[in-house]
């Protein structure tokens, strides 16, 4: 199914810098230029994914940091967040889905986009990260019901940030989407993005390949670059306007 629809506030919650751009900046790009507030959250800053002699986790971060502001601020996003959570090691606990619930109270987003937690094997020659999927899991538990439940968490609200139930979730589903976000306006965005990780590029140009997965997504739907994923609907469109008119959505 083509998906034609723009929210008015979207979070994309990932383990990684790079993560959002391998993966769904074509989307937020696409809601940031038609007016929509996007936030970033990674849920480490990529400390151990430099492989070169001499350097150091410190100095890791420090680099993946500014990449991803970079990257950030070409996508349109109106901020990125860094949990720092360890790099290579992370898992889905209660300590990390209390932060992001309080990122997603904070920020009261209309969309979430996460990946997938249940992929392991992704074709002949990946497996997905385990910081993948902790993060993915992390997120979802986060999303529905902990964020939406003023008794979950409840000293957050202390700090002013109450309970917030996003309206959809959008995971990213690499061969099984079932929803696909038409990225052509935007698919030069998601390249440049991408290249400013040029600690992660090095000498590689991730065009072709970016290109080339737009194009099989897109593959006999009426557009040319696409982005696929799977869309759980929270708040159908009738309870989430009476929220909004009640002041509780975005």
């Amino acid at each position: 199914m083509k998906n034609s629809y723009t929210p008015e506030s979207a979070m994309a919650i990932m383990a990684h810098p790079d993560d959002i751009e391998f993966s769904c900046v074509g989307a937020l790009a696409r809601w940031a230029r038609a007016g929509a507030r996007i936030s970033y959250v990674l849920c480490t800053s990529g400390d151990v994914g430099i492989d070169e002699p001499g350097m150091t986790r410190q100095l890791a971060t420090e680099i993946r940091e500014a990449e991803s502001q970079a990257a950030a601020e070409i996508a349109g996003a109106a901020e990125i967040i860094f949990l720092r959570e360890p790099d290579g090691l992370l898992q889905p606990t209660l300590d990390l889905r209390r932060r992001l619930v309080r990122e997603i109270r904070r920020f009261r987003p209309e969309v979430v986009v996460t990946g997938d937690p249940t992929i392991v094997w992704a074709g002949s020659d990946y497996i997905n990260h385990p910081d993948h999927r902790a993060a993915a899991s992390a997120a979802l538990d986060a999303v529905f019901p902990a964020a939406g439940q003023p008794h979950l968490f409840e000293e957050l609200a202390a700090e002013g940030f109450c309970a917030h139930k996003p309206r959809k979730v959008f995971v990213t589903a690499w061969e099984h989407g079932d929803v696909f976000v038409d990225i052509s306006s935007t698919i030069e965005i998601k390249i440049a993005a991408l290249r400013a990780h040029k600690s992660q590029m090095k000498d590689w140009d991730p065009e072709e390949m970016i290109r080339k997965w737009g194009t099989e997504y897109a593959a006999g739907k009426e557009m040319e670059y696409a982005e696929a994923y799977r869309v759980v609907t929270l708040e159908d469109d009738e309870s989430w306007e009476k929220r909004k008119n009640k002041g509780e959505g975005n």
